[in-house]
């Protein structure tokens, strides 16, 4: 089931540590059970090769505990979402990953939610933030534009932020488009993202000084869901050992 998973969302255009993790863990199995014979021997072999053994499992059960913390509290904020009643200065919506060069079923979930808040602050400026996606042409940034603008955003209200490759970079990037339209960083600002995302987006944010920022959680496919999960929990260590959060 894993290793189909992953093969199905890889044959999407989707591949990241999230699919291919799952995929890998699948196959492992399959080989596990395709050898178990000889693991078996092996592992009844020495005293030495029992202790590996269970240590290797036992490292394995620990992992997945973590895992499931932290799916946890991505799940006790899924329903966090903007106040209605706050005078937004800027709407700041992140890119996903644009696969084949149009929306992903993620990112077009972003920028739905997006379009809404656009809508209840006609005031507000639109920065769609997103770069070139790895040995694509394509910018996100254009892509999102162009589909908010074909969803009925005025052009006028639109930055369009396309130099960004991570999400650190989004939201500094960000902070210096608005600051060169009056917005400053101690405006009310709304950011936009992944349901699942949102925890890490909105630490990055306080980090480059958008201290007045609040989330807006967009849903994230179900047949996604997990996957996304999983790759935004290696994401957080890794933006926490790089010092982003």
């Amino acid at each position: 089931m894993l290793l189909g998973d992953a093969i199905a969302l890889m044959l999407t255009g989707l591949i990241n540590f999230g699919v291919v993790l799952p995929g890998a863990i699948g196959a492992a199995c399959l080989a596990l059970s395709w050898r178990w014979e000889a693991v078996a021997q092996w592992r009844t072999a020495s005293v030495r090769h029992r202790w590996i053994w269970r240590a290797g499992w036992t490292a394995f059960a620990v992992w997945l505990m973590t895992v499931a913390v932290f799916f946890y509290f991505i799940h006790r904020g899924i329903a966090e979402s903007a106040p209605k009643a706050m005078p937004a200065k800027a709407i700041i919506i992140l890119g996903s990953g644009t696969p084949h060069c149009i929306a992903s079923p993620t990112l077009r979930a972003r920028l739905d939610e997006g379009t809404a808040l656009a809508r209840q602050w006609p005031a507000a400026w639109v920065v769609v933030s997103g770069g070139r996606d790895f040995l694509r042409q394509c910018r996100e940034a254009d892509i999102m534009g162009d589909y908010l603008t074909a969803h009925g955003l005025a052009p006028d209200r639109l930055i369009r932020e396309d130099r960004s490759t991570s999400t650190e970079e989004n939201l500094r990037f960000s902070r210096g488009l608005l600051e060169n339209k009056g917005v400053s960083a101690a405006d009310p600002l709304v950011l936009v993202t992944s349901d699942f995302h949102l925890m890490r987006a909105k630490r990055i944010a306080q980090k480059v000084g958008l201290g007045a920022v609040v989330g807006a959680a967009a849903p994230t496919p179900h047949y996604l869901r997990y996957n996304a999960w999983l790759r935004e929990y290696f994401a957080f260590i890794s933006g926490w050992a790089l010092g982003e959060i």
